[in-house]
């Protein structure tokens, strides 16, 4: 049975075209991984099916009486709501049909006749409530809240005192409590922590509804999907089994095409050069003649294009100090402490992952370190002839400027060729260079921030999660280019498996907090 049917649907945004003729169906109990590179436009599949665009061409359709759960990459909380909240929104229907039913005991106290009619209808609405479960929905916050690691930072907290990757929590434990059936992620795993993503991988695979499921960790995608979409030239291309199976199915295809191109284009040069050897002479005129009719005929392979690869190297500024930064009683916080006291020193040529449950302050380590917020206590010095170079988690997700002249901006002396040359270093093309930072995604984005770190001498480099939403080829060209550094680096990072060989030491964040994790 099809849950959802797209046919021939066509998107792009002014002369770039995201989508075309791509067709796709979702089946009943189908865990579908939608992958791409970068830029392909997977969000943007999402917010059409989703109704959040309306595509250019092309038809979609949803089968009757489904529900559908869509966690984006950039969803929002109302501010003054607590965690408990909004997790109990997931079930308002419920909450609606209670309310109906003690309106109805009201009316029996006041009610002359009809009252057997109404006790009736309060007994049905009472057998609805206890068959959903509504009497023990409490229990299922808590044991899907403590999954995904909200229940360490209290419930009753104000969802506008809390970071990104918590919010990130709230938003998928709500959808998960919603139970839809069609849940559709996108990039879920991008703030859970490493005991977050194992439950939620466990929760995925005995799920017994469908999913459509954005992740550039494959690891946690193969474990999950049985069936993969991949996007590739605005095309939509069905695959059976996992990831690995896909790769290599997509390897075999590939092959398969470059050796068809190769082979026909031989064939196109013999017979060329056989039509411009005999077409002068009588005897083979005709031969020659009938050789031009086939091949005016022939239908013409297209060279199977090369996507740009991404390629990164960060250029390194004279030698600092041995200490690079040294605290003594480092309280960390904003209005509240969030850690101990702590001393630490980190040295020149010392490459650092922090890691640790979200919401402990591992950005705002980052933005102590730099002085972009003050601690709340202690001491915080720098070291001598230091060249930071700082990657914010989020950020120009709003700007209006193009990628050319964001990065332009930053470096007027540039020409135009230097500034495209950069970004196109990133494996950015024309299309992702003059489009404006917000209508990127969220890969490109990064990639374009990237290069703007790429382009001054730094012997520090302080990077907060760069991974997110980076696609695979991405995450191996940084991971190389880290590794290369000569420099010293502070990383934030969610994903051992990109950075547990090449550091030289782990801080756990969980060492220092005032928190129960």
């Amino acid at each position: 049975m099809s849950l959802l049917t797209v046919e021939n649907v066509t998107h792009g945004f002014g002369a770039r075209r995201i989508l075309e003729n791509a067709s796709f169906r979702l089946l009943k109990g189908e865990h579908i991984g939608l992958i791409g590179a970068n830029g392909e436009g997977k969000s943007t599949f999402l917010n059409i099916i989703t109704g959040q665009l309306a595509p250019d061409e092309g038809r979609i359709e949803w089968s009757k009486r489904v529900t559908v759960g869509y966690l984006d990459q950039h969803s929002s909380l109302k501010k003054g709501m607590s965690i408990r909240d909004v997790l109990r929104e997931a079930f308002q229907r419920m909450f609606d049909l209670e309310a109906e039913m003690l309106a109805i005991y009201e009316n029996m106290a006041v009610a002359e006749d009809g009252i057997e009619d109404m006790m009736e209808e309060a007994g049905e609405i009472q057998h609805m409530l206890e068959h959903s479960g509504f009497y023990t929905i409490d229990s299922k916050i808590e044991e899907v809240a403590n999954g995904l690691g909200l229940k360490s930072i209290g419930l009753d907290k104000d969802v506008s005192d809390l970071s990104g990757g918590q919010r990130t929590k709230i938003l998928l434990t709500k959808l998960l409590l919603q139970d839809p059936s069609i849940l559709i992620l996108d990039e879920p795993t991008n703030y859970l922590d490493y005991e977050h993503i194992e439950w939620l991988k466990k929760y995925l695979t005995e799920y017994e509804n469908a999913f459509i499921l954005v992740s550039h960790d494959m690891e946690f995608l193969n474990a999950v999907i049985n069936v993969i979409y991949h996007v590739n030239e605005g095309e939509l291309t069905r695959y059976s089994g996992d990831y690995e199976k896909f790769m290599h199915m997509y390897n075999v295809k590939k092959n398969q095409e470059s050796k068809a191109y190769e082979k026909q284009q031989q064939e196109i040069e013999r017979m060329e050069d056989f039509i411009a050897r005999n077409k002068a002479r009588v005897a083979t005129r005709g031969m020659a003649n009938s050789r031009q009719k086939a091949l005016d005929k022939m239908e013409v392979l297209e060279k199977p294009r090369e996507k740009p690869k991404p390629s990164f190297q960060f250029r390194v500024a004279r030698t600092p100090s041995r200490a690079i930064v040294e605290a003594t009683s480092l309280v960390l916080g904003y209005d509240e402490a969030l850690t101990k006291p702590v001393d630490f020193v980190l040295e020149r040529g010392q490459k650092i992952a922090i890691q640790g449950t979200n919401g402990l302050g591992k950005t705002t380590l980052l933005k102590s370190i730099l002085g972009q917020i003050k601690p709340i206590s202690g001491t915080i010095a720098l070291g001598d002839f230091l060249h930071p170079a700082y990657f914010e988690q989020e950020a120009d997700r709003d700007n209006s400027s193009t990628a050319l002249q964001y990065l332009w901006d930053e470096f007027p002396s540039y020409t135009n060729a230097e500034v495209r040359s950069a970004l196109a270093k990133c494996g950015l093309t024309n299309e992702h260079i003059t489009s404006q930072m917000r209508v990127l995604s969220g890969g490109e984005n990064a990639k374009v921030r990237l290069s703007k770190l790429m382009q001054r001498d730094t012997n520090w480099l302080i990077l907060d999660e760069p991974t997110n939403h980076l696609d695979v080829e991405a995450k191996a060209e940084l991971k190389k280019a880290l590794m290369e550094f000569k420099g010293t680096i502070l990383l934030v990072c969610h994903e051992p498996e990109f950075y547990e060989d090449w550091v030289t030491d782990v801080w756990n964040i969980e060492d220092w907090t005032l928190k129960i994790v």
